[in-house]
């Protein structure tokens, strides 16, 4: 019998087939998972996920934008009429303004800073708080974090601020809700680098792949990054991590633990 037979996943973050929340979603329909995704409204982005996702055969996809409560709870409400319930929510989703990735970050805007924290952190509780009625017990939450979080990545700036919020809430969020009758657990991935759109964004991700590959302990290859995290994706969801929550697990090669 496949690993998550019978359990249901609501995935937001996948943009295209290089985001990391699809390959996430590629190792749990794998496992047996059913899964649904949402997405920013949109009919153009709409297009993309829907091809992006065909492939798993969603039971549904809905449009959210997670700056907005009121989509978050639409779109629990989606679930609850579709899902009955559900077992897994990934959370893979991380903005900032292009400005505040390009510029120094001694000049990062007040706005910058709200907008970053706002999409990449505070919609990790926001998400949690509205699914939390119509999980099942003993589900889990998970999430993706960065290197950046504790260490000075250049040209990260104000998205590492918001990571580092982003690891302190999956702590706060998993002592709370472990304790709840449900014990959700809840726990981060910090990925190494991998190419997504988003990479991208930030640049010099070719720069970074190649100084993963030389400096990482274990293989660290573009093709195979974010099979990786997907692989621990998979054992986050599934009743293998029963007694895990409230961590940040390095997927990166062991890069993290290099330091010459």
């Amino acid at each position: 019998m496949s690993i998550l037979a019978g359990k249901k996943a609501l995935v937001f973050g996948v943009l295209n087939e290089y985001s990391i929340g699809w390959h996430i979603s590629d190792a749990l329909h794998k496992a047996g998972c059913e899964l649904a995704f949402s997405h920013l409204p949109g009919e153009k982005i709409e297009r993309r996920v829907i091809k992006a996702v065909e492939p798993f055969k969603p039971a549904f996809l809905a449009p959210c934008d997670v700056s907005r409560d009121e989509d978050i709870t639409r779109t629990m409400e989606t679930a609850a009429a579709k899902f009955g319930s559900f077992d897994i929510l990934v959370h893979s989703l991380a903005f900032a303004p292009a400005e505040a990735l390009h510029h120094p970050f001694l000049n990062t805007t007040r706005e910058a800073w709200k907008t970053a924290l706002d999409i990449s952190a505070y919609s990790l509780v926001a998400l949690a708080r509205a699914a939390q009625p119509i999980m099942n017990t003993d589900g889990s939450i998970m999430t993706l974090s960065y290197l950046g979080a504790e260490k000075f990545i250049p040209m990260y700036n104000v998205m590492a601020v918001a990571k580092a919020a982003l690891e302190c809430s999956v702590r706060y969020l998993a002592a709370e809700m472990g304790r709840h009758k449900k014990h959700i657990r809840v726990n981060a991935i910090s990925a190494g680098a991998v190419k997504t759109m988003a990479a991208r964004g930030i640049g010099d991700i070719d720069k970074m792949m190649v100084h993963y590959t030389e400096k990482a302990p274990l293989p660290w290859q573009a093709d195979t990054a974010a099979t990786h995290v997907g692989r621990t994706a998979l054992y986050l969801a599934s009743n293998l991590s029963s007694g895990v929550t409230g961590e940040t697990i390095y997927v990166d090669g062991g890069y993290n633990i290099v330091g010459w």
